[in-house]
C-alpha cells in the first residue's frame, strides 16, 4: 500500500514492480494507492489532477503486471466550506481523469477496485444535504464517470460520522439511476468509533468491544443492499463527527 500526498509526483513507483513481484510470492492479493486531492477556489488545479491521475494508472498497471488486484484510490477531501455540487463537479472531473489515463495505461479495468469519495459539502458548509441528495449527487458522478467493466466501488468514510456513512451508503443503493457496479464501503473510522468507546482501553471491556464493530458492520451490509431501516437507537459515538483536517493515515 502506497499514500500519496498532495499532488506530488511519488517516488513510491521506483521498484514498485520488484516490490509487487515479492508482495505476490509472500501471498498479496490487493494492493491500494491513495491519491489525496483538496477543494478550495483554485485548487485541484488541472495539473495535479492529471499527475495524480497518471500515477494511479501506473501502479495500477504495476499491480496487474504482478498478478494484484489494485485499488485505485483517488480521495477528495471534506476539508473546506464548498458546497454539494463543487463536490460533484471535482469529483468528476477527477474520475474522468482517473478512468482516462488507467485507459492510456491499458489497465485491464475488470480486474480492479475503486474506492472513491462519497460526494458530499465541505465539512465547513453551512448548508447540510439529506443522504438522498448526497446518493444522487455521488450516483450520477459515478454514472458520467466509472465504466460499467469496474466490478465494485467500495466507499471510504472520509470523516463522516458511523451512522452518516450508513445512511449514505444505504441511500446510494436506493437511488433510482442505474448501477452497473456493486457499491459496498470500505470504511475505517466510520466502524471503530463505537468499538473503541466500548473499548475504552480497558481489557475487561473486549465483548462489548466486538460487538460494537459487528454491530456497525452488520448495519453496513444492510446499507449494501438499502435495506438499512433507522431504528433511532444509535450511540452517540456513532453519531458523533470523525472529520479530521487534512487527513492522514
Amino acid at each position: 500500500i502506497r499514500h500519496l500526498p498532495f499532488p506530488l509526483i511519488p517516488a513510491g513507483l521506483d521498484g514498485l514492480a520488484e516490490r509487487c513481484a515479492q508482495y505476490k510470492k509472500d501471498g498479496v492479493d490487493f494492493g491500494k494507492w491513495r491519491a489525496v486531492l483538496k477543494i478550495t477556489d483554485t485548487t485541484p488545479s488541472t495539473l495535479a489532477i492529471q499527475e495524480n491521475a497518471n500515477s494511479l494508472a501506473r501502479y495500477a498497471s504495476i499491480c496487474q503486471q504482478h498478478g494484484l488486484v489494485p485499488i485505485v484510490e483517488p480521495e477528495i477531501l471534506p476539508d473546506g466550506d464548498h458546497d454539494l455540487h463543487r463536490c460533484q463537479y471535482v469529483t468528476e472531473k477527477v474520475l474522468a481523469a482517473v478512468y482516462k489515463a488507467l485507459n492510456d495505461h491499458h489497465v485491464y479495468l475488470e480486474g480492479t477496485l475503486l474506492k472513491p469519495n462519497m460526494v458530499t459539502a465541505g465539512h465547513s458548509c453551512p448548508k447540510k444535504y439529506t443522504p438522498q441528495e448526497v446518493a444522487m449527487a455521488t450516483v450520477t458522478a459515478l454514472h458520467r464517470t466509472v465504466p460499467a467493466a469496474v466490478p465494485g466501488i467500495c466507499f471510504l468514510s472520509g470523516g463522516q460520522s458511523e451512522e452518516e456513512a450508513s445512511l449514505n451508503l444505504n441511500a446510494i443503493n436506493k437511488c433510482p439511476l442505474p448501477k452497473p457496479w456493486k457499491l459496498t464501503f470500505s470504511y475505517g473510522r466510520a466502524l471503530q468509533a463505537s468499538a473503541l468507546a466500548a473499548w475504552s482501553g480497558k481489557p475487561e471491556n473486549k465483548k462489548a468491544t466486538q460487538e460494537a464493530f459487528c454491530k456497525r458492520a452488520q448495519i453496513n451490509g444492510l446499507a449494501c443492499k438499502g435495506q438499512y431501516i433507522v431504528s433511532g437507537k444509535s450511540d452517540a459515538a456513532a453519531k458523533q463527527s470523525l472529520f479530521t483536517a487534512s487527513y492522514t493515515y
